[in-house]
Protein backbone atom coordinates (compact mmCIF):
# COMPACT_ATOMS: atom_id res chain seq x y z
CA UNK A 1 0.00 0.00 0.00
CA UNK A 2 1.04 3.92 -1.10
CA UNK A 3 1.57 6.16 1.97
CA UNK A 4 2.00 9.92 1.10
CA UNK A 5 4.67 11.51 3.89
CA UNK A 6 4.93 15.08 4.36
CA UNK A 7 8.27 16.65 5.46
CA UNK A 8 7.51 20.22 7.29
CA UNK A 9 10.78 22.08 7.02
CA UNK A 10 9.47 24.94 8.68
CA UNK A 11 10.76 28.30 10.99
CA UNK A 12 9.52 28.65 13.86
CA UNK A 13 10.69 31.12 16.36
CA UNK A 14 11.35 30.48 20.14
CA UNK A 15 8.56 31.18 22.56
CA UNK A 16 6.24 31.80 19.72
CA UNK A 17 3.92 29.23 20.66
CA UNK A 18 0.90 30.63 18.60
CA UNK A 19 2.68 31.49 15.80
CA UNK A 20 4.54 28.27 15.11
CA UNK A 21 0.96 26.26 16.08
CA UNK A 22 0.19 28.11 12.97
CA UNK A 23 2.62 27.17 10.80
CA UNK A 24 2.33 23.82 11.74
CA UNK A 25 -1.15 23.94 11.07
CA UNK A 26 -0.48 25.33 7.60
CA UNK A 27 1.51 22.66 6.70
CA UNK A 28 -0.44 19.85 7.62
CA UNK A 29 -3.56 21.89 5.53
CA UNK A 30 -1.23 21.49 2.80
CA UNK A 31 -0.03 17.84 3.31
CA UNK A 32 -3.61 17.16 3.72
CA UNK A 33 -4.60 18.27 0.54
CA UNK A 34 -2.19 16.45 -1.38
CA UNK A 35 -3.19 13.23 0.32
CA UNK A 36 -0.38 12.85 2.45
CA UNK A 37 -0.98 10.48 5.59
CA UNK A 38 1.58 11.52 8.13
CA UNK A 39 3.30 14.73 8.28
CA UNK A 40 6.84 15.27 10.47
CA UNK A 41 7.79 18.35 12.19
CA UNK A 42 11.03 19.17 13.77
CA UNK A 43 12.48 18.55 17.03
CA UNK A 44 10.78 21.45 19.39
CA UNK A 45 9.09 22.68 16.66
CA UNK A 46 6.30 23.64 19.13
CA UNK A 47 8.10 25.85 20.93
CA UNK A 48 10.66 26.67 18.80
CA UNK A 49 14.63 25.52 19.12
CA UNK A 50 17.10 25.49 21.26
CA UNK A 51 14.84 27.28 24.24
CA UNK A 52 17.44 27.53 26.65
CA UNK A 53 16.75 28.44 30.64
CA UNK A 54 12.70 29.17 29.12
CA UNK A 55 13.29 25.39 29.89
CA UNK A 56 13.48 25.99 33.60
CA UNK A 57 10.03 27.78 34.27
CA UNK A 58 7.20 26.48 34.60
CA UNK A 59 5.09 28.34 33.32
CA UNK A 60 7.10 27.70 29.46
CA UNK A 61 5.84 24.07 30.17
CA UNK A 62 2.19 25.04 30.64
CA UNK A 63 1.93 27.08 27.56
CA UNK A 64 3.53 23.97 25.86
CA UNK A 65 0.96 21.82 26.71
CA UNK A 66 -1.97 24.44 26.31
CA UNK A 67 -0.52 25.15 22.20
CA UNK A 68 -0.36 20.92 22.39
CA UNK A 69 -4.08 20.77 22.92
CA UNK A 70 -4.65 23.25 20.39
CA UNK A 71 -2.66 21.92 17.73
CA UNK A 72 -4.73 18.83 18.54
CA UNK A 73 -8.17 20.35 17.90
CA UNK A 74 -6.78 22.35 14.86
CA UNK A 75 -5.82 19.59 13.03
CA UNK A 76 -9.14 17.62 14.03
CA UNK A 77 -10.75 18.24 10.83
CA UNK A 78 -7.66 16.86 8.64
CA UNK A 79 -9.37 13.42 8.89
CA UNK A 80 -7.17 10.73 9.07
CA UNK A 81 -3.32 13.01 9.05
CA UNK A 82 -1.24 11.33 11.33
CA UNK A 83 1.42 14.43 12.80
CA UNK A 84 4.51 14.21 14.30
CA UNK A 85 5.13 17.58 16.55
CA UNK A 86 8.12 18.09 18.46
CA UNK A 87 7.70 19.99 22.01
CA UNK A 88 8.95 20.19 25.86
CA UNK A 89 7.06 17.84 28.27
CA UNK A 90 6.56 18.59 31.87
CA UNK A 91 5.43 15.03 32.99
CA UNK A 92 5.00 15.33 37.05
CA UNK A 93 3.57 11.49 37.10
CA UNK A 94 6.66 10.44 36.29
CA UNK A 95 8.76 12.88 38.34
CA UNK A 96 8.70 14.36 41.75
CA UNK A 97 6.17 17.33 43.11
CA UNK A 98 3.81 19.15 40.80
CA UNK A 99 3.23 20.66 37.22
CA UNK A 100 3.84 24.41 39.01
CA UNK A 101 6.84 23.40 41.48
CA UNK A 102 10.19 25.37 40.16
CA UNK A 103 12.47 23.29 38.44
CA UNK A 104 15.79 23.91 39.94
CA UNK A 105 19.31 24.40 38.34
CA UNK A 106 21.76 22.18 38.89
CA UNK A 107 19.55 18.95 39.51
CA UNK A 108 19.42 16.37 36.85
CA UNK A 109 15.83 16.82 35.80
CA UNK A 110 13.40 13.81 36.19
CA UNK A 111 10.05 15.16 34.84
CA UNK A 112 10.82 17.31 32.13
CA UNK A 113 11.47 15.76 28.66
CA UNK A 114 12.46 16.80 24.76
CA UNK A 115 9.58 15.03 23.36
CA UNK A 116 7.55 14.65 20.48
CA UNK A 117 3.86 13.29 20.29
CA UNK A 118 1.84 11.94 17.53
CA UNK A 119 -1.47 13.66 17.05
CA UNK A 120 -4.39 12.10 15.39
CA UNK A 121 -8.06 13.11 14.92
CA UNK A 122 -8.18 16.09 17.66
CA UNK A 123 -5.99 13.55 20.09
CA UNK A 124 -2.52 13.07 21.45
CA UNK A 125 -2.26 9.25 20.19
CA UNK A 126 1.19 8.21 21.73
CA UNK A 127 4.00 10.65 22.90
CA UNK A 128 8.18 9.45 22.50
CA UNK A 129 10.73 11.23 24.85
CA UNK A 130 14.30 12.02 23.65
CA UNK A 131 16.97 8.78 25.02
CA UNK A 132 20.27 10.34 23.88
CA UNK A 133 20.80 14.09 25.23
CA UNK A 134 23.88 16.53 23.60
CA UNK A 135 26.05 17.74 25.67
CA UNK A 136 28.60 18.97 23.54
CA UNK A 137 29.70 21.76 20.89
CA UNK A 138 26.35 24.71 21.46
CA UNK A 139 24.13 21.66 22.88
CA UNK A 140 23.55 21.91 26.78
CA UNK A 141 20.18 19.63 26.96
CA UNK A 142 21.26 17.64 29.98
CA UNK A 143 20.57 20.93 32.04
CA UNK A 144 16.95 20.88 31.01
CA UNK A 145 15.96 17.39 30.11
CA UNK A 146 15.70 14.06 31.48
CA UNK A 147 16.21 10.68 29.21
CA UNK A 148 13.62 7.95 29.11
CA UNK A 149 14.82 4.79 27.31
CA UNK A 150 11.60 3.66 26.00
CA UNK A 151 10.64 3.38 21.92
CA UNK A 152 7.60 4.75 20.38
CA UNK A 153 6.38 3.15 17.31
CA UNK A 154 2.83 3.10 15.48
CA UNK A 155 1.39 1.97 12.80
CA UNK A 156 -0.34 3.52 9.93
CA UNK A 157 -1.36 1.37 6.50
CA UNK A 158 -0.08 -1.57 7.50
CA UNK A 159 3.82 -0.22 8.62
CA UNK A 160 4.98 0.33 11.91
CA UNK A 161 6.96 3.22 12.02
CA UNK A 162 9.23 4.48 14.95
CA UNK A 163 10.41 7.76 16.23
CA UNK A 164 13.32 9.05 17.18
CA UNK A 165 14.64 12.70 18.19
CA UNK A 166 17.97 13.93 16.08
CA UNK A 167 20.55 12.45 18.60
CA UNK A 168 19.09 9.78 18.82
CA UNK A 169 20.22 8.69 15.54
CA UNK A 170 23.94 9.64 16.22
CA UNK A 171 23.47 6.26 18.64
CA UNK A 172 23.12 2.84 17.66
CA UNK A 173 20.78 2.50 20.65
CA UNK A 174 17.72 4.41 20.45
CA UNK A 175 17.04 3.21 16.49
CA UNK A 176 18.23 -0.68 17.47
CA UNK A 177 15.57 -0.23 20.36
CA UNK A 178 12.58 0.65 17.51
CA UNK A 179 13.72 -1.85 15.58
CA UNK A 180 13.15 -4.07 18.21
CA UNK A 181 9.87 -2.81 18.85
CA UNK A 182 8.51 -3.41 15.24
CA UNK A 183 9.78 0.01 13.67
CA UNK A 184 9.99 -0.55 9.99
CA UNK A 185 10.13 2.96 9.09
CA UNK A 186 12.46 5.42 11.35
CA UNK A 187 10.98 8.97 11.58
CA UNK A 188 13.64 11.79 12.79
CA UNK A 189 12.95 15.31 13.55
CA UNK A 190 15.63 17.58 14.39
CA UNK A 191 16.88 20.65 15.32
CA UNK A 192 20.22 20.39 14.00
CA UNK A 193 22.81 23.64 13.35
CA UNK A 194 24.37 24.27 10.51
CA UNK A 195 28.33 24.23 10.25
CA UNK A 196 30.99 23.68 7.65
CA UNK A 197 30.75 19.94 6.38
CA UNK A 198 27.27 19.37 8.30
CA UNK A 199 25.36 18.13 5.64
CA UNK A 200 28.30 15.16 4.74
CA UNK A 201 28.29 14.38 8.55
CA UNK A 202 24.83 13.92 8.78
CA UNK A 203 24.71 11.79 5.86
CA UNK A 204 27.38 9.19 7.10
CA UNK A 205 25.92 9.13 10.75
CA UNK A 206 22.41 8.25 9.40
CA UNK A 207 23.91 5.69 6.85
CA UNK A 208 25.51 4.07 9.76
CA UNK A 209 22.24 3.78 11.50
CA UNK A 210 20.78 2.20 8.56
CA UNK A 211 23.56 -0.19 8.42
CA UNK A 212 23.04 -1.68 11.88
CA UNK A 213 19.47 -1.56 11.43
CA UNK A 214 18.41 -1.98 7.93
CA UNK A 215 16.05 0.14 7.84
CA UNK A 216 14.93 3.60 5.69
CA UNK A 217 14.88 6.87 7.46
CA UNK A 218 13.04 10.11 6.93
CA UNK A 219 15.44 13.09 8.56
CA UNK A 220 13.15 16.56 8.94
CA UNK A 221 15.00 19.43 9.96
CA UNK A 222 14.07 22.60 10.86
CA UNK A 223 15.12 25.97 8.67
CA UNK A 224 16.15 29.21 10.54
CA UNK A 225 17.96 30.75 12.52
CA UNK A 226 17.76 31.36 16.66
CA UNK A 227 20.30 34.11 17.99
CA UNK A 228 24.02 32.51 16.56
CA UNK A 229 22.38 29.03 15.74
CA UNK A 230 21.36 28.84 11.73
CA UNK A 231 19.66 25.86 10.90
CA UNK A 232 19.93 24.82 7.15
CA UNK A 233 16.99 22.41 6.80
CA UNK A 234 18.18 19.92 4.00
CA UNK A 235 15.81 17.62 5.14
CA UNK A 236 15.94 14.18 2.96
CA UNK A 237 14.71 10.62 2.93
CA UNK A 238 17.27 7.35 2.77
CA UNK A 239 16.00 3.81 1.31
CA UNK A 240 17.27 0.73 3.77
CA UNK A 241 20.27 0.62 1.93
CA UNK A 242 21.20 4.19 2.83
CA UNK A 243 20.71 5.58 -1.26
CA UNK A 244 19.52 8.98 -0.90
CA UNK A 245 15.85 9.09 -1.98
CA UNK A 246 14.61 12.75 -1.53
CA UNK A 247 16.52 15.52 -0.15
CA UNK A 248 14.82 19.08 0.44
CA UNK A 249 17.05 22.35 -0.73
CA UNK A 250 18.76 23.88 2.21
CA UNK A 251 17.87 27.44 3.81
CA UNK A 252 14.73 27.23 2.34
CA UNK A 253 11.28 27.16 4.32
CA UNK A 254 9.24 24.06 2.26
CA UNK A 255 7.14 20.87 2.79
CA UNK A 256 7.68 17.95 0.71
CA UNK A 257 6.00 14.80 -0.01
CA UNK A 258 7.64 11.82 -0.13
CA UNK A 259 5.62 8.35 -1.43
CA UNK A 260 6.11 5.19 0.56
CA UNK A 261 5.10 1.80 -0.90
CA UNK A 262 5.34 -0.47 1.80
CA UNK A 263 7.32 1.10 4.08
CA UNK A 264 10.15 1.71 1.12
CA UNK A 265 10.42 4.91 -0.61
CA UNK A 266 10.06 5.76 -3.53
CA UNK A 267 12.41 8.45 -5.64
CA UNK A 268 11.56 11.99 -5.60
CA UNK A 269 13.26 15.63 -5.90
CA UNK A 270 16.75 15.61 -4.82
CA UNK A 271 18.07 19.47 -4.41
CA UNK A 272 21.25 20.15 -5.68
CA UNK A 273 24.06 20.52 -3.86
CA UNK A 274 25.24 23.32 -2.80
CA UNK A 275 28.75 25.14 -3.01
CA UNK A 276 30.52 25.55 0.78
CA UNK A 277 30.33 29.77 -0.53
CA UNK A 278 26.78 29.04 -1.29
CA UNK A 279 25.80 27.36 1.89
CA UNK A 280 27.87 30.03 3.98
CA UNK A 281 26.67 32.94 2.22
CA UNK A 282 22.81 31.66 2.80
CA UNK A 283 23.41 31.35 6.33
CA UNK A 284 24.47 34.76 6.75
CA UNK A 285 21.71 35.85 4.82
CA UNK A 286 19.08 33.79 6.97
CA UNK A 287 21.39 34.67 10.19
CA UNK A 288 20.54 38.44 9.59
CA UNK A 289 16.97 38.26 8.23
CA UNK A 290 15.75 36.19 11.28
CA UNK A 291 17.48 37.99 13.86
CA UNK A 292 16.39 41.57 12.84
CA UNK A 293 12.41 39.83 11.48
CA UNK A 294 12.34 37.65 14.64
CA UNK A 295 13.51 40.89 17.23
CA UNK A 296 11.70 43.88 15.39
CA UNK A 297 14.10 45.66 14.43
CA UNK A 298 13.26 48.06 11.50
CA UNK A 299 16.28 47.74 9.69
CA UNK A 300 20.35 48.08 9.60
CA UNK A 301 22.88 50.67 10.03
CA UNK A 302 26.49 49.89 8.97
CA UNK A 303 29.35 51.45 8.98
CA UNK A 304 30.88 51.47 5.55
CA UNK A 305 35.15 51.73 5.12
CA UNK A 306 35.71 50.55 1.85
CA UNK A 307 37.12 47.89 3.34
CA UNK A 308 36.36 44.06 2.38
CA UNK A 309 34.40 43.11 6.22
CA UNK A 310 32.07 45.90 5.52
CA UNK A 311 31.82 45.71 2.10
CA UNK A 312 30.58 41.52 2.42
CA UNK A 313 28.40 42.80 5.78
CA UNK A 314 26.50 45.16 3.36
CA UNK A 315 26.03 42.62 0.88
CA UNK A 316 24.38 40.35 2.80
CA UNK A 317 22.15 42.88 4.63
CA UNK A 318 20.66 44.10 1.56
CA UNK A 319 20.14 40.29 0.03
CA UNK A 320 18.60 39.61 3.93
CA UNK A 321 16.52 42.47 4.17
CA UNK A 322 16.07 44.19 0.83
CA UNK A 323 18.40 48.01 0.49
CA UNK A 324 14.86 49.84 1.21
CA UNK A 325 15.60 48.49 4.90
CA UNK A 326 19.67 49.44 5.21
CA UNK A 327 21.54 52.41 5.64
CA UNK A 328 25.30 52.61 5.25
CA UNK A 329 27.28 55.59 6.66
CA UNK A 330 30.87 56.37 5.95
CA UNK A 331 32.62 57.55 8.46
CA UNK A 332 36.53 59.32 6.95
CA UNK A 333 38.93 60.46 9.27
CA UNK A 334 42.23 62.16 8.15
CA UNK A 335 43.83 58.78 7.18
CA UNK A 336 41.30 57.66 5.17
CA UNK A 337 42.28 57.17 1.83
CA UNK A 338 40.14 59.01 -1.30
CA UNK A 339 40.20 55.34 -2.61
CA UNK A 340 38.21 54.04 0.74
CA UNK A 341 35.49 56.95 -0.13
CA UNK A 342 35.19 56.60 -3.63
CA UNK A 343 34.71 52.66 -3.40
CA UNK A 344 32.29 52.46 -0.15
CA UNK A 345 30.01 55.43 -2.37
CA UNK A 346 30.31 53.07 -5.32
CA UNK A 347 29.21 50.27 -3.35
CA UNK A 348 26.24 51.86 -1.92
CA UNK A 349 25.07 52.76 -5.12
CA UNK A 350 25.71 49.44 -6.96
CA UNK A 351 23.31 47.98 -4.07
CA UNK A 352 20.82 51.31 -3.43
CA UNK A 353 21.13 51.67 0.21
CA UNK A 354 21.02 54.94 1.26
CA UNK A 355 24.28 56.44 2.19
CA UNK A 356 25.88 59.27 4.00
CA UNK A 357 29.23 60.33 5.28
CA UNK A 358 29.55 61.94 8.50
CA UNK A 359 33.53 63.24 8.58
CA UNK A 360 35.09 62.06 12.47
CA UNK A 361 38.09 64.88 12.21
CA UNK A 362 36.13 68.11 14.53
CA UNK A 363 35.58 64.91 16.85
CA UNK A 364 38.66 63.20 16.97
CA UNK A 365 40.38 66.79 17.17
CA UNK A 366 38.23 67.71 20.08
CA UNK A 367 39.30 64.40 21.77
CA UNK A 368 42.88 65.13 21.54
CA UNK A 369 42.51 69.01 22.68
CA UNK A 370 40.78 67.55 25.82
CA UNK A 371 43.32 64.69 26.43
CA UNK A 372 46.13 66.93 25.60
CA UNK A 373 47.12 67.81 28.76
CA UNK A 374 46.78 64.29 30.28
CA UNK A 375 48.84 63.23 27.25
CA UNK A 376 51.83 65.74 27.45
CA UNK A 377 54.82 64.04 26.44
CA UNK A 378 53.49 61.04 25.42
CA UNK A 379 53.79 60.32 21.60
CA UNK A 380 50.26 58.89 19.66
CA UNK A 381 50.19 55.22 19.58
CA UNK A 382 46.80 53.20 19.57
CA UNK A 383 44.94 55.12 22.31
CA UNK A 384 44.66 57.44 19.25
CA UNK A 385 43.50 54.95 17.08
CA UNK A 386 41.01 53.44 18.73
CA UNK A 387 39.28 56.97 20.21
CA UNK A 388 38.65 57.09 16.36
CA UNK A 389 37.05 53.68 16.31
CA UNK A 390 35.03 54.31 19.32
CA UNK A 391 33.94 57.72 17.79
CA UNK A 392 32.68 55.91 15.19
CA UNK A 393 30.97 53.42 17.10
CA UNK A 394 29.29 56.42 19.65
CA UNK A 395 27.61 57.66 15.72
CA UNK A 396 26.47 54.64 14.72
CA UNK A 397 24.52 53.51 18.15
CA UNK A 398 23.62 56.97 18.27
CA UNK A 399 21.75 56.85 14.82
CA UNK A 400 20.49 53.38 15.86
CA UNK A 401 19.03 55.10 19.01
CA UNK A 402 16.73 57.72 17.41
CA UNK A 403 16.00 55.78 14.44
CA UNK A 404 15.47 52.29 16.22
CA UNK A 405 17.40 50.74 13.42
CA UNK A 406 20.28 47.86 14.66
CA UNK A 407 24.06 48.08 14.00
CA UNK A 408 25.82 45.23 11.96
CA UNK A 409 29.00 44.84 13.33
CA UNK A 410 32.25 44.35 10.80
CA UNK A 411 34.66 42.10 12.38
CA UNK A 412 35.18 39.08 11.28
CA UNK A 413 36.79 35.40 12.94
CA UNK A 414 40.38 36.25 12.13
CA UNK A 415 40.14 39.32 13.83
CA UNK A 416 38.18 38.41 16.66
CA UNK A 417 40.68 36.09 17.56
CA UNK A 418 43.34 38.41 18.11
CA UNK A 419 41.84 40.79 19.36
CA UNK A 420 42.80 43.32 15.81
CA UNK A 421 39.40 45.58 16.82
CA UNK A 422 38.34 48.12 19.30
CA UNK A 423 36.29 47.69 22.59
CA UNK A 424 33.00 50.08 22.29
CA UNK A 425 34.87 51.15 18.66
CA UNK A 426 34.26 49.20 16.09
CA UNK A 427 32.81 45.95 18.41
CA UNK A 428 29.52 48.32 19.11
CA UNK A 429 26.74 47.01 17.31
CA UNK A 430 23.76 44.32 18.14
CA UNK A 431 24.88 41.56 15.91
CA UNK A 432 28.48 40.34 14.62
CA UNK A 433 27.60 39.30 11.26
CA UNK A 434 30.92 37.61 10.08
CA UNK A 435 31.83 36.71 13.73
CA UNK A 436 32.87 33.66 12.50
CA UNK A 437 34.13 33.65 9.24
CA UNK A 438 37.83 34.51 8.65
CA UNK A 439 39.52 36.91 7.01
CA UNK A 440 40.03 34.46 3.34
CA UNK A 441 36.67 33.52 3.64
CA UNK A 442 35.67 36.82 3.94
CA UNK A 443 37.35 36.82 0.42
CA UNK A 444 35.95 34.01 -1.46
CA UNK A 445 32.35 34.86 -0.16
CA UNK A 446 33.18 37.96 -1.56
CA UNK A 447 33.65 36.42 -5.12
CA UNK A 448 30.97 34.58 -4.90
CA UNK A 449 28.63 37.23 -4.18
CA UNK A 450 29.80 39.05 -6.94
CA UNK A 451 29.41 36.07 -9.34
CA UNK A 452 26.65 34.27 -8.08
CA UNK A 453 23.67 33.54 -10.96
CA UNK A 454 21.32 33.42 -8.16
CA UNK A 455 20.95 37.20 -7.61
CA UNK A 456 19.34 39.84 -9.37
CA UNK A 457 22.26 42.03 -8.95
CA UNK A 458 26.03 41.34 -9.71
CA UNK A 459 29.39 42.21 -9.34
CA UNK A 460 27.97 44.63 -6.40
CA UNK A 461 31.37 44.70 -4.47
CA UNK A 462 33.70 47.20 -6.46
CA UNK A 463 36.87 44.62 -7.48
CA UNK A 464 39.41 47.48 -6.15
CA UNK A 465 38.16 46.66 -2.19
CA UNK A 466 38.92 42.90 -3.37
CA UNK A 467 42.78 43.52 -4.65
CA UNK A 468 44.39 46.25 -2.09
CA UNK A 469 45.80 45.54 0.82
CA UNK A 470 43.05 45.59 4.16
CA UNK A 471 43.66 48.23 6.27
CA UNK A 472 41.84 49.81 9.60
CA UNK A 473 43.26 53.32 8.11
CA UNK A 474 43.32 54.93 11.94
CA UNK A 475 47.54 56.04 11.26
CA UNK A 476 49.27 57.14 8.24
CA UNK A 477 50.34 54.47 5.29
CA UNK A 478 49.05 51.79 7.90
CA UNK A 479 48.46 47.70 6.97
CA UNK A 480 46.93 44.72 8.68
CA UNK A 481 49.81 42.75 8.09
CA UNK A 482 51.91 46.03 10.43
CA UNK A 483 50.39 44.17 13.08
CA UNK A 484 49.63 40.69 12.15
CA UNK A 485 50.77 37.80 9.98
CA UNK A 486 49.69 37.17 6.95
CA UNK A 487 46.18 36.25 7.17
CA UNK A 488 46.76 32.94 5.20
CA UNK A 489 48.87 31.85 8.16
CA UNK A 490 46.67 33.71 10.52
CA UNK A 491 43.69 31.54 9.53
CA UNK A 492 45.44 28.20 9.18
CA UNK A 493 47.10 28.86 12.69
CA UNK A 494 43.60 29.86 14.29
CA UNK A 495 41.83 27.20 12.68
CA UNK A 496 43.93 24.52 14.03
CA UNK A 497 44.11 25.53 17.74
CA UNK A 498 40.63 27.04 18.11
CA UNK A 499 38.62 25.01 16.15
CA UNK A 500 40.54 21.41 15.89
CA UNK A 501 41.99 21.88 19.48
CA UNK A 502 45.64 21.20 18.02
CA UNK A 503 48.54 21.73 20.38
CA UNK A 504 50.98 23.98 19.94
CA UNK A 505 53.39 21.46 18.48
CA UNK A 506 51.10 20.12 16.71
CA UNK A 507 50.69 22.93 14.57
CA UNK A 508 54.55 23.62 14.40
CA UNK A 509 55.00 19.80 13.16
CA UNK A 510 52.47 21.01 10.39
CA UNK A 511 55.10 23.70 8.66
CA UNK A 512 54.20 26.89 10.31
CA UNK A 513 56.78 28.79 11.89
CA UNK A 514 57.49 29.01 16.05
CA UNK A 515 57.27 32.45 16.41
CA UNK A 516 53.62 33.13 14.48
CA UNK A 517 52.49 29.98 16.76
CA UNK A 518 53.35 31.44 19.97
CA UNK A 519 52.44 34.98 18.62
CA UNK A 520 49.27 33.99 17.18
CA UNK A 521 48.02 31.95 20.14
CA UNK A 522 49.05 33.97 22.55
CA UNK A 523 46.70 36.85 21.20
CA UNK A 524 43.84 34.60 21.08
CA UNK A 525 44.45 33.54 24.64
CA UNK A 526 45.41 37.67 25.96
CA UNK A 527 41.95 38.77 24.38
CA UNK A 528 39.35 36.71 25.52
CA UNK A 529 37.95 39.79 27.57
CA UNK A 530 37.29 41.65 24.28
CA UNK A 531 35.63 38.65 22.86
CA UNK A 532 33.12 38.22 26.02
CA UNK A 533 32.05 41.81 25.63
CA UNK A 534 30.97 41.71 21.86
CA UNK A 535 27.88 40.85 20.36
CA UNK A 536 26.77 37.83 19.41
CA UNK A 537 27.38 36.56 15.68
CA UNK A 538 26.43 33.84 13.47
CA UNK A 539 27.71 30.36 13.69
CA UNK A 540 28.85 28.59 10.91
CA UNK A 541 32.10 26.52 11.67
CA UNK A 542 31.78 23.65 14.14
CA UNK A 543 33.11 25.94 16.60
CA UNK A 544 32.65 29.54 17.09
CA UNK A 545 34.09 32.43 19.60
CA UNK A 546 30.54 32.19 22.37
CA UNK A 547 28.65 29.82 23.71
CA UNK A 548 31.27 26.96 22.37
CA UNK A 549 34.33 28.95 23.41
CA UNK A 550 34.79 28.86 27.33
CA UNK A 551 38.14 29.72 28.17
CA UNK A 552 39.00 32.17 31.48
CA UNK A 553 39.83 35.60 30.97
CA UNK A 554 41.94 35.21 34.02
CA UNK A 555 44.43 32.42 33.06
CA UNK A 556 48.25 32.57 33.51
CA UNK A 557 48.35 28.58 31.70
CA UNK A 558 51.15 29.03 28.62
CA UNK A 559 50.51 26.15 26.40
CA UNK A 560 54.44 24.32 25.45
CA UNK A 561 55.55 24.41 22.44
CA UNK A 562 57.14 20.91 22.59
Amino acid sequence: MKTRIALAQINVTVGDFAGNVAKIVAAARAAHSDGAKLLIAPELALSGYPPEDLLLRPAFYAASAAALADLAAQLKPFTGLHVIVGHPLRDVANGHGNANAPIERGVPPVDTFNAASLLVDGAVAGTYRKQDLPNTEVFDEKRYFASDPQPFVFELDGVKYGVVICEDAWHASAAQMAKAAGAQVLLIPNGSPYHLNKEAVRFDILRARIRETGLPMVYVNMVGAQDELVFDGGSFVLDAQGQLIAKMAQFEEATAIVEFDNGKPLPAAIAPELSLEAQVYAALVMGVRDYINKNGFPGALIGLSGGVDSALVLAVACDALGADRVRAVMMPSRYTADISTTDAAEMARRVGVRYDEIAIAPMFDAFRGSLAQEFAGRAEDATEENIQARIRGTLLMALSNKFGSIVLTTGNKSEMAVGYCTLYGDMAGGFAVIKDIAKTLVYRLCRYRNQAATFSKQDVIPERILTRAPSAELRENQTDQDSLPEYEVLDAIMRMYMEEDRSLAEIIAAGYAVDDVKRVTRLIKINEYKRRQAPIGIRVTHRAFGRDWRYPITSRYTEPVE
